[in-house]
């Protein structure tokens, strides 16, 4: 039994096996070789999408934390860049001395971009509790200031004389410009 096949149908069957045979090359020389880099790569990128996302989630927990840190402390964030004037201050402060006289000691150098000045401030007072009080307002105030120790009380007849020394501290003008 002899099998007869056209020409024509031999070329088609020909150009099938070819196109096969190339699918095949092309499929385990470029498709899978690619298709091994590209689950590697997806994991990668799966990776850092997990390392991008706890990265957002750090940024966004600490822009809160500065944001509610701004709010609480709107007040002494603006106190550092007021100056302090000695004037201002006895005018605020006169009503709990009978006497206040403040001098500005030498400008201590400037520590972490803060300008320090050293007051010493003699006072007389009726009772300790006007100091307290005094204390207490100074909280209050538009500057940032610390009162050091010792605080020294002498008690001449009915007046309470007092010095203490304050250190004001104010943000630097110039910090921020560029040089």
């Amino acid at each position: 039994m002899k099998i007869e096949v056209s020409r024509q149908n031999l070329y088609l069957l020909i150009l099938s096996v070819a196109l096969l045979i190339f699918v095949l090359f092309f499929s385990f020389l470029v498709l899978i070789p690619q298709g091994k880099q590209y689950r590697e790569k997806r994991v990668q990128i799966k990776k850092e999408e997990a390392e991008l996302k706890v990265q957002k989630k750090y940024n966004e927990d600490t822009t809160n934390v500065l944001k509610e840190l701004r709010s609480d402390n709107k007040h002494i964030i603006s106190a550092f860049a007021n100056t302090f004037e000695t004037k201002r201050f006895k005018k605020l402060h006169d009503n709990y001395f009978s006497e206040l006289v403040i001098s500005k000691e030498p400008m201590e150098s400037d520590k972490d971009g803060f300008s320090v000045y050293s007051v010493k401030a003699v006072s007389k007072i009726n009772s300790p509790k006007t100091f307290y009080n005094f204390l207490d307002a100074i909280n209050k105030t538009e500057w940032i200031i610390s009162i050091n120790f010792p605080i020294n009380f002498k008690r001449d007849g009915e007046v309470i004389s007092s010095s203490f020394t304050m250190k004001v501290y104010s943000n630097l003008v110039d910090m921020n410009l560029t040089k």
